[in-house]
C-alpha cells in the first residue's frame, strides 16, 4: 500500500507528468485505502485555485462498498461484512476491490468549458476506446451511466461538482473477485450482470488499463 495515504494531512505524491496537450498531472498511486483517498480528493478540490493543474489519479482500492447520494438502503449489501462508505458522488452503490482500475478525475470543468453531462460522456468514451484497442466492443446504456459489454456492466462512474470542479471518477473491472457485486444491486439495478476485462479476453492488468484509460480521459478533456 502507498504509505503516503496513511494520514489524511499528507500530500498526494507527485507522479510523472503526462505529455498530453493541456498538461494534466497523471498520478499512479497503486493500492490505496478508500477513506483516505476520498478525503484527499475533497481537500484537493477545496484548496485548488483557478490556476491549479487538473489531476488524474490512477489507483486500486482494498475491498469496499461505496454508496452515492442517490443510494437507497434496499440496494445495500446483503450478508456481507465488507465496509460500506457513504460518499458525496452521484449515483447508487458499487463495489471496489483489488484488480479494478480506478481513475479519479479532479478537473476544473468551468475552466475547460465542460458540463457534467459532457464529462460523463467523454469518460464513457475513454472506456469504450480503451476496450476497443483490445478488440472488445463496448457501449453505453440509455438511462444508466457506465459502460457495458453484451448487457453486462464493465465500468461504473460517478462525479461530484463543487465550485465548478469535479472529483470522483470511473472504475473499470479488470481482474478482480466479482462475488461482492452479488451482495448488492449494482448501481441500484437488481440483477444487473457485471463483467470484467479478463473475462473478455483482455490480458492487460489493472495498472496498464488504468494508465491507458487516464490518457484517454486526458485526450478527451484537453483536445489538441
Amino acid at each position: 500500500m502507498n504509505r503516503e495515504f496513511q494520514h489524511a494531512s499528507v500530500a498526494i505524491p507527485h507522479g510523472p507528468r503526462a505529455a498530453i496537450h493541456g498538461s494534466p498531472v497523471i498520478k499512479r498511486l497503486g493500492l490505496v485505502e478508500y477513506q483516505l483517498t476520498y478525503a484527499a480528493m475533497r481537500r484537493f478540490t477545496d484548496e485548488r485555485s483557478a490556476t491549479t493543474a487538473d489531476e488524474l489519479w490512477v489507483l486500486e482500492h482494498p475491498s469496499v462498498y461505496t454508496a452515492g447520494l442517490a443510494a437507497r438502503k434496499e440496494h445495500f449489501p446483503r450478508g456481507s461484512d465488507l465496509r460500506l462508505e457513504r460518499v458525496d458522488r452521484g449515483g447508487q452503490i458499487t463495489y471496489h476491490g483489488p484488480g479494478q482500475a480506478v481513475v479519479y478525475a479532479l478537473v476544473d470543468l468551468s475552466r475547460e468549458g465542460l458540463t457534467v453531462r459532457a464529462m460523463v460522456t467523454l469518460v464513457e468514451q475513454a472506456v469504450i476506446d480503451t476496450l476497443a484497442a483490445h478488440g472488445v466492443h463496448a457501449a453505453r446504456r440509455s438511462g444508466a451511466p457506465g459502460v457495458y459489454v453484451n448487457g453486462a456492466k464493465v465500468a461504473a462512474l460517478g462525479f461530484r461538482v463543487r465550485r465548478g470542479c469535479c472529483y470522483h471518477g470511473v472504475a473499470l473491472n479488470v481482474n478482480m473477485d466479482l462475488a461482492p457485486f452479488s451482495a448488492i444491486d449494482p448501481c441500484g439495478y437488481p440483477g444487473l450482470a457485471v463483467t470484467q476485462t479478463s473475462a473478455l479476453g483482455i490480458a492487460a492488468g489493472a495498472e496498464e488499463l488504468g494508465d491507458a484509460l487516464a490518457r484517454g480521459i486526458a485526450r478527451g478533456i484537453y483536445k489538441p
